[in-house]
């Protein structure tokens, strides 16, 4: 589903590359032969994917601040890169309401630095702006979201993703609209879960931190429906994108949502039930009582557009990336090479997509 050959000696500028999806996006961007140039703040956790898995290795790596426009502009002026992938995130609900001042600040005001550079750097030919599937207006539906439904946003974290989506919206048609243009696309993903998360406020790393030192796990919204997808699958959704984006130029300069499955969209309660299940381990999981602050109840994405449109897919399935996600971790507790761990779950993910085309053809 990605051409790796596309990508091969291709200048990437990815913002957010210490971070979780950042880090997966790195390497299998290495793998696949990319000049990857990050900017990022520090590494948060010394056992996240970036730092356990050397991603260090993969890319020329800069510490630097979206909020700071001459430090963006500087470093993407230095990497004279073809495609802009846009990571860097303040990326949680909870921590929104604590400091919504920095959330806007960096989900805002960072892409719009992002965008700006780009303005200024002739060497762009596309660029990914990555948002979130909770920068919906969410209106309590069952059904998926679709691109052309409203964003906004009722939480300060939401409510800042819709105003990047926003924001890349009005740079898009006041600036990047011509033949020739830099191609600017924003995208949506899921609930991504993935080995070497280890943020708080997140069901997967709490679960593993409570599951590893025999505590409870506390969970606050047990029937909360969300889209569960493995990080593989909106990274590959973003790239498939990106290779569109510079062939074909304004086509497909606009909003697109890479989701799971319908039968991915599942309660949390199944999650962490499947969870438990695949750490193999006696652990035990209760609901929070205290008071919590709003989160959406239902939250579903219809991507029918990439599927028709971009020919993409999701590839890992709710109880594969559950398997993957464990595997990972329980790996690190046993002291594994975790770069290793790594690129062996990376080279798994391009068998299954050889296997998906071979199944393509056959049909």
């Amino acid at each position: 589903m990605i051409e790796a050959e596309f990508w091969r000696g291709r200048r990437i500028f990815l913002t957010g590359h210490t971070g979780f999806k950042g880090g997966w996006a790195s390497m299998l961007l290495s793998v696949m032969g990319a000049r990857v140039f990050g900017l990022a703040l520090p590494p948060e956790h010394r056992h996240g994917v970036f730092v356990a898995s050397e991603v260090e290795k993969d890319l020329d790596h800069r510490i630097g601040d979206i909020r700071d426009f001459d430090c963006v502009s500087a470093a993407m002026q230095e990497a004279r890169p073809e495609i802009v992938i846009h990571m860097a995130a303040q990326p949680l609900v909870r921590l929104s309401y604590a400091e919504p001042v920095e959330t806007y600040a960096t989900n805002v005001m960072g892409t719009v630095h992002v965008l700006e550079a780009i303005r200024r750097c002739p060497s762009v030919r596309a660029a990914i702006i990555v948002t979130s599937d909770k920068s919906y207006e969410n209106d309590g539906r069952i059904q998926g979201y679709r691109e052309t439904d409203p964003v906004g946003g009722h939480d300060p974290y939401s409510n800042s993703k819709g105003c990047a989506e926003l924001v890349a919206s009005a740079y898009r048609r006041s600036f990047f609209h011509r033949a020739g243009d830099a191609a600017i696309a924003s995208v949506r993903a899921g609930n991504v879960i993935g080995g070497g998360d280890w943020a708080r406020d997140r069901l997967i790393p709490d679960a593993v931190r409570a599951f590893s030192s025999g505590e409870t796990l506390r969970i606050r919204f047990p029937s909360a429906v969300r889209p569960w997808q493995h990080v593989f699958d909106p990274i590959v959704g973003y790239l498939r994108l990106a290779e569109h984006l510079v062939r074909d130029g304004q086509t497909y300069a606009s909003g697109w949502n890479f989701g799971p499955a319908s039968e991915s969209h599942v309660p949390v309660r199944h999650v962490v039930e499947r969870l438990a299940h695949h750490w193999g381990e006696p652990v035990s999981w209760a609901v929070d009582g205290g008071e919590q602050p709003h989160e959406a109840g239902h939250l579903q994405l219809d991507c029918a557009k990439a599927r028709d449109q971009l020919g993409w897919q999701p590839s890992v399935d709710l109880e594969e990336a559950i398997r993957l996600t464990v595997d990972w971790y329980r790996a690190a507790a046993q002291g594994a090479v975790q770069r290793k761990v790594a690129l062996q779950q990376i080279d798994w993910l391009f068998e299954r997509h050889r296997a998906m085309a071979l199944q393509e053809v056959g049909a």
